[in-house]
């Protein structure tokens, strides 16, 4: 068990050993949290809006292709842009 005290500003260093047992680099985000009387941190990676949303289509099923050439995916696009803008507008309620 390592000991780290509390320096100025509330900082702490965390010891080697434990940033080498979870692989933390300098740049990596942690998150903070208090968990029954204790503070944990937890590594966390952020993604992306466009590539979370594209992560939960795969995961839905919502995909396309693949595409032998650019201009096969292009033209599968140019076609589904198309069937979209001819749906009727759903008005609010």
């Amino acid at each position: 068990m390592s000991l780290v005290a509390v320096k100025n500003k509330f900082q702490v260093v965390i010891p080697q050993s434990v940033r080498e047992q979870i692989g933390l680099n300098v740049g990596d985000l942690l998150e903070a949290r208090i968990e029954r009387g204790k503070i944990t941190f937890t590594p966390k990676s952020v993604v992306d809006r466009g590539i979370a949303e594209g992560l939960e289509d795969i995961r839905k099923g919502r995909v396309h292709g693949p595409y032998r050439t650019v201009q096969a995916a292009m033209e599968a696009f140019q076609e589904r842009t198309l069937k979209r803008s001819k749906r009727p507008k759903r008005t609010a309620p």
